[in-house]
């Protein structure tokens, strides 16, 4: 097994402000992979701009164009995980919920390969 030690102690993250986080079964047990890459930057997203509950209030249009996303896409991505019991939604506050017990179904469009995964994380941060 590898042993794990800090490579820089000087920059060891830190919670500061605003919180969010991904947990580790989120990748490990298959959620990620039954995303498409309009859910995956969504969720990514709306856990970037979540607080310590989840609970974030970015209008549509602000998401669509942060996320260079059309309204139908977005609406696409925002049902759908909806449908997965990832996300609730009320129409102006959004919650990013605790993964449920099992991952879900992958949607019906193409599935997020790791390298597509790792682009969308990376254009989803240079976006906010």
């Amino acid at each position: 097994m590898i042993q794990k030690k800090i490579l820089n102690q000087k920059r060891v993250r830190r919670i500061d402000g605003g919180f969010s986080f991904i947990g580790h079964r989120f990748l490990a047990d298959g959620f990620a992979a039954a995303l498409n890459q309009h859910e995956l930057l969504l969720y990514l997203f709306l856990i970037l701009a979540s607080d310590r509950h989840g609970l974030s209030f970015y209008a549509y249009d602000a998401i669509c164009s942060l996320l260079e996303m059309t309204v139908e896409q977005y609406i696409e991505a925002r049902n759908l995980l909806i449908e997965k019991d990832l996300i609730a939604f009320d129409g102006t506050l959004f919650q990013v919920l605790e993964l449920p017990a099992k991952a879900p179904e992958a949607s019906k469009s193409k599935q997020t390969s790791p390298d597509a995964l790792f682009e969308l994380v990376r254009q989803t941060v240079k976006g906010i």
